[in-house]
C-alpha cells in the first residue's frame, strides 16, 4: 500500500473547525508533535488515523487521497514562464508550491489571469486602430476556465438531464419527437422547420415558436430542440450556477448560460449511463457510437469529455476543436493536458495534421516537455451552410487521454504502448516549450535568451544560448 502524505488536506480540515493542533491530537489520541509532522508531510497518514479521522469528521477517505496536480503544476508554471512576471522558480520548487500549498498555487494562478486580462484591456484602450479583436474572446475565455476548473462535468445539470431523459421515453437516435412533443405539451412551445438564412434556431418568447433550420441534420436539429428546453425545465439551475460564477460582464453571463445549456442538451439527448455503457461497449468507437445515437462526431467526441462523475467515470479526456488558422475554437479537459494561453499551439500535435487528410481518423502517441504521454485521435468535419455558393466550414476535433488509458479504445489496436512506445515531442505552446531544438519552433521561448551570432547560422529557429 503506498504511504499517503495528506498534510495539507488535514491541515484545512482542522482549520476549518476552528480547532488547535492540541486539539486535534486528543481526539486522535496522538501527540502534538505527531499531528505537527502529520501537517508537514513528516509522517503518513496511518490506516488506525485515518480511520479515527473519517470517523470524527464524517469524511470520506478521498478526502485525503493524493491529488492530481498534473493541471495545477502546469497552470503554475506558465505563470513563471511569462516574461512580464521576471520570476524563475524552478521545477521542484513549483511541484513543492502545488503539493504542500494547493490552495495558494490555484490563487497564484487566479491573480495571473486577472493580471493578463488588465494588461489586455490596457492594450485595448490605447490601440489606434478600434477595438483589439482579442477583447472579444475574454467573455469566451471565462467559460472555458469555467468548466476546466470542474473538469468539464457538471453534476446539477448532468443528472437532472439523465433523470428526464428516462422520463421521456427518449430512445438513442430518435429523441426529436420526444422533445417536440415535450415543448409542445409542457411549455406549449410550437417547433416549425423552416429556412433562416445562417441562423440554426431562432426561440420567440412572446408567441412561443420555436423556429429550426431546415437544413440541419437530424442530430443537430435534436440538439438544437434540447438546449432550447433546456433552458425552459432548467433555467433556475442555470441562473444560479451562472450566479455563482463570478462572470465579469452581461456577454459572460450570456455565454454562460448558452454553454450551460448546451451542456445540459449533450446530456439529455445522451444521458450519462446509457452513453456511457455504450461507450465502454463499443470500445469508444466514435463511428459506432454516431450510429447509435444518432448524432455527429463533434458532439460525440464532446460528451466522451464530459463523463466524469464519481464512481462511475469513462476515460478522462480532453477534447478541441480547431480551425486551419490553428485557431482553438473549442477546449474542455478531464485530464492533466495543459492547453497554452500564450504563443499558440504545438505544430507537431496530430490535430493540425488532420486537415492533411480530411475525414480519416488520424492517432498519435504524444509527449509532452515533463515526460507525461498522451494518446490523441484527430478527425476533420465539415459544416455546409447552404447551397453550392455558400461558405462551409472545416475543423479538426482532438480528443486525447493519457496513455495508461489507450488501451480502452479501439484506436490503439495493434500500437505498442509500453515502454518502446513511439512518442512524438510536443509542446504546450512555442513560447512556453521547453524544447530548444525543436525545428518547428514559431516563436522564441519566453524568458530564454537567444543566441545571435552574425557570424554562424542554424536549421533551429531561435537558437538558444549554450
Amino acid at each position: 500500500m503506498d504511504k499517503t502524505y495528506a498534510g495539507a488536506r488535514l491541515r484545512q480540515l482542522r482549520e476549518n473547525r476552528s480547532m488547535s493542533q492540541s486539539e486535534l491530537a486528543r481526539l486522535l489520541e496522538i501527540s502534538p508533535s505527531y499531528v505537527n509532522q502529520l501537517e508537514h508531510n513528516g509522517r503518513p497518514l496511518t490506516l488506525p488515523i485515518l480511520l479515527k479521522l473519517t470517523e470524527t469528521f464524517g469524511v470520506d477517505a478521498d478526502f485525503f487521497a493524493p491529488q492530481d496536480t498534473a493541471r495545477l503544476i502546469a497552470d503554475v508554471r506558465e505563470v513563471f514562464a511569462d516574461d512580464t512576471v521576471g520570476g524563475a522558480v524552478s521545477a521542484a520548487g513549483i511541484d513543492e508550491l502545488t503539493t504542500k500549498l494547493p490552495e495558494v498555487a490555484g490563487t497564484l494562478v487566479a491573480l495571473h489571469r486577472r493580471y493578463r486580462e488588465a494588461v489586455e484591456n490596457i492594450a485595448t484602450l490605447v490601440a489606434e486602430q478600434g477595438l483589439d479583436r482579442t477583447a472579444a474572446q475574454q467573455p469566451h475565455e471565462q467559460i472555458r476556465d469555467w468548466f476546466y476548473q470542474r473538469r468539464n462535468y457538471v453534476a446539477a445539470l448532468d443528472v437532472p438531464a439523465e433523470t428526464l431523459a428516462t422520463e421521456l421515453r427518449l430512445h438513442p437516435g430518435e429523441v426529436r419527437a420526444g422533445l417536440i412533443s415535450r415543448l409542445r405539451e409542457r411549455h406549449g412551445v410550437r417547433v416549425v422547420s423552416e429556412h433562416l438564412g445562417v441562423d440554426q434556431h431562432r426561440y420567440e418568447a412572446r408567441g412561443r415558436v420555436l423556429r429550426l433550420s431546415a437544413t440541419l441534420r437530424p442530430g443537430q436539429a435534436a440538439f438544437r430542440l434540447a438546449s432550447e428546453l433546456a433552458l425552459l425545465e432548467a433555467g433556475e439551475v442555470i441562473d444560479r450556477l451562472v450566479a455563482e460564477g463570478n462572470f465579469t460582464d452581461e456577454t459572460a453571463r450570456r455565454l454562460a448560460r448558452t454553454g450551460l445549456a448546451n451542456y445540459y442538451a449533450g446530456a439529455l439527448i445522451l444521458p450519462y449511463r446509457a452513453f456511457l455503457g455504450a461507450a465502454e461497449r463499443h470500445r469508444y468507437d466514435i463511428a459506432r457510437l454516431c450510429e447509435e445515437f444518432g448524432v455527429g462526431f463533434e458532439t460525440i467526441c464532446h460528451r466522451l469529455s464530459t463523463l466524469q462523475r464519481p464512481r462511475t467515470r469513462g476515460v478522462p479526456f480532453s477534447f478541441v476543436r480547431v480551425d486551419r488558422a490553428g485557431n482553438i475554437s473549442k477546449r474542455q479537459s478531464a485530464t492533466g493536458f495543459h492547453f497554452s494561453r500564450v504563443g499558440g499551439s504545438c505544430p507537431l500535435w496530430i490535430v493540425y495534421e488532420a486537415f492533411s487528410a480530411p475525414g480519416r481518423i488520424l492517432t498519435q502517441i504524444a509527449e509532452l516537455p515533463d515526460g507525461k504521454q498522451y494518446f490523441w485521435i484527430a478527425r476533420t468535419v465539415t459544416r455546409a451552410t447552404g447551397g453550392h455558393r455558400d461558405p462551409a466550414k472545416t475543423f479538426a476535433i482532438g480528443l486525447g487521454c493519457e496513455l495508461r488509458h489507450a488501451h480502452r479504445l479501439v484506436y490503439a489496436d495493434g500500437l505498442d504502448l509500453g515502454a518502446n512506445a513511439v512518442a512524438t515531442p510536443i509542446g504546450m505552446g512555442c513560447k512556453v516549450c521547453e524544447r530548444p531544438a525543436c525545428p518547428q519552433r514559431a516563436f522564441p521561448a519566453i524568458g530564454k535568451p537567444l543566441r545571435a551570432d552574425e557570424h554562424g547560422s542554424s536549421l533551429i529557429p531561435y537558437p538558444p544560448t549554450e
